[in-house]
């Protein structure tokens, strides 16, 4: 790699030659603050924060440093007087038309703009007075506010809705001071083919856009006596809980969690994992079905609910491809309001069953049609881990002083293979684990790890031999991916016998609802995969690592299915889809 010499603020440093300002100052131990860059996703240089003061022999000058190219003998200054002047200008200029009530915004302590402000010595006076923009919040769809008071014109939001997943549904209205994030011709987002990821939020480092939150109705359950309230929490839950209270990412913090939610008073406490193992059940016995009798190739997995939404407008006509099977959340919620009702002798309907994922998609999904198997929705609420973060902090709970707990038997009981369907690639690793027991026969020889499937790229692919059968698999995350292999499977292109697809990039463990991650981590940091590593931690760690060997499984089928793929399993566990216009929902 060809390398220049740049000397910043005073320190030599070796950048590769075309690297920006901002990416050499990162070997220098330097972090140059940013709103607008997200690496690879958002390099526009718009909102000018960035700004250093860089000298290539014709006098300093203030140029961008997330876009400008570092060059031989370049001396650069990221803090001299002149830049220090010009960040705390833009700030304020920023502040003159943003809604400054910090104290009420879902991300007051998490906002990459009050940090600035108190960096940089900005008060909430207005520098600049003067007309101020008034736009209507934005509550039309099912999972998320978009509120443009707060909104700093920063494009992160349309770079990763074009970009990173293909749909392009929110842009730029108007221009100028009257510019605004929306989407096409004023419609509300619920209009448009929003496929609900929520990585807009991710990505936004305001409170411009926030997940709906229903935590005030769940306490309320947990205060009704006539209510017995049930909570289920998801395997990339436990990987990113842990930094809305400071810990490293990658910590995981199950034990943690469980201690929590009981202390918020869910009467029981489960694991969705134990979902994912029905799930895997019921996904890879369908599968081999389609192999073995004619079945429509490739089957496509089910478990994302904003890449179903995806599908359904964006691909109507393949919908015959997607698994039938429920996602685990629903899968777990139908399973709580029949079988478990049954065995405790509750009525479905005094039940109330939350959810807490990595996922805004969720929020829509609660919703859709054919998920109420007891005649009453699968679930009523689904949180966020974010909202859960929040929750802890409203019930007072020191989170990491609390000891570490397991969840409620039996719907707790779960294996490595449920807990890494957080991670792409996890549902297909999953899967093939009994898949390849089915088809074998095997059990303590078969294969455990599937590792050709692991990792953060967006598209893999890998082929397996099995008893006799060539098994070709593909994984996708991020929807822009996911269009890759649907339009090879559209066009006929595409030989596949399983295809895994998540909407968010890297999977779960990159939902729209985990903690956000500020610009100067993501942009330098692989956090996916640090969240991912702590789920095949837990995975190794398991002493039971094939869903098929969960014995509370195997008793669910004793007692209550019979048998994966039955009449009875297809009632309360498989579900069906719709075809969706791109215009509207």
């Amino acid at each position: 790699m060809e390398t220049v010499k740049v000397k910043i603020n005073g320190v030599e440093v070796d950048a590769p030659k075309g690297s920006s300002i901002l990416a050499a100052a990162k070997l220098a131990g330097i972090d140059i603050p940013t709103l607008c860059y997200l690496k690879e996703i958002n390099e526009i240089g718009a909102c000018r924060i960035c700004m250093v003061e860089a000298n290539e022999g014709r006098g300093p000058r203030l140029v961008a440093a997330c876009v400008y190219p570092v060059s031989e003998g370049m001396e650069v200054s990221t803090n001299s007087p002149k830049v220090l002047e010009s960040r705390k200008k833009t700030l304020q200029l920023i502040l003159s038309d943003h809604d400054k009530k910090c104290l009420s915004c879902v991300r007051s302590g998490k906002c990459e703009l009050q940090k600035l402000c108190k960096d940089y010595g900005v008060d909430d006076e207005n520098k600049y007075e003067g007309v101020v923009n008034e736009f209507e919040l934005d509550e039309s769809a099912a999972h998320m506010v978009r509120d443009n008071n707060k909104c700093i014109n920063c494009r992160r939001c349309i770079a990763v809705c074009e970009k990173t997943q293909g749909i392009g549904v929110i842009g730029a209205n108007n221009r100028g001071f009257i510019t605004e994030i929306s989407s096409p011709f004023g419609m509300g987002l619920a209009e448009t083919a929003c496929v609900c990821c929520g990585q807009c939020i991710a990505a936004c480092p305001t409170g411009a856009i926030y997940e709906k939150s229903d935590i005030d109705k769940i306490l309320a359950a947990i205060a009704d006596p006539e209510k017995h309230v049930v909570v289920q929490t998801a395997p990339a839950v436990r990987a990113a809980l842990g930094e809305a209270f400071g810990l490293p990412i990658g910590t995981g913090v199950e034990g943690k969690m469980v201690a929590a939610l009981r202390r918020i008073g869910f009467e029981k406490v489960f694991d969705t994992d134990f979902g994912a193992d029905v799930t895997i059940m019921e996904e890879a016995f369908e599968l081999l079905d389609r192999v073995q009798n004619g079945g429509v190739l490739p089957m496509i997995t089910s478990c994302s609910p904003g890449w179903i939404k995806y599908c359904e407008h964006y691909y109507p006509d393949q919908l015959e491809h997607l698994s039938s099977c429920k996602s685990p959340q629903q899968m777990f919620g139908g399973i709580l309001k029949t079988y478990y009702a049954q065995k405790m002798g509750w009525d479905p309907k005094s039940i109330v069953s939350v959810s807490v994922m990595p996922c805004t998609a969720k929020k829509f999904e609660i919703g859709r049609d054919d998920q109420s198997a007891a005649g009453v929705p699968d679930l009523d609420y689904t949180m966020t881990t974010r909202e859960l973060a929040r929750m802890i902090e409203r019930c007072s709970i020191n989170f990491t002083a609390l000891p570490d707990e397991t969840f409620d038997d039996p719907m707790g009981e779960s294996t490595g293979a449920a807990v890494i369907f957080g991670a792409t690639g996890g549902v297909m690793e999953a899967a093939l684990r009994t898949a390849v027991w089915k088809l074998t026969g095997e059990t303590n020889d078969s294969p455990i790890e599937f590792k050709e499937v692991r990792g953060m790229e967006g598209i893999k692919e890998a082929t397996y031999e099995v008893a006799g059968m060539s098994v070709k698999v593909a994984i996708a995350s991020g929807l822009a991916n996911a269009k890759v292999i649907m339009d090879k499977i559209r066009a006929g292109e595409a030989d596949y016998t399983f295809v895994e697809i998540m909407a968010c990039p890297g999977g779960c463990i990159n939902g729209g609802g985990q903690p956000q991650v500020p610009a100067h981590i993501r942009n330098f940091v692989d956090y996916r995969s640090l969240r991912a590593g702590a789920l095949y931690k837990y995975d190794e760690t398991m002493p039971v690592r094939k869903s098929h060997e969960n014995k509370s499984v195997q008793k669910l089928y004793e007692e209550f299915f019979g048998e994966p793929n039955s009449h009875k399993a297809h009632e309360v566990l498989h579900t069906t889809y719709v075809k969706r216009k791109i215009h509207e929902i």
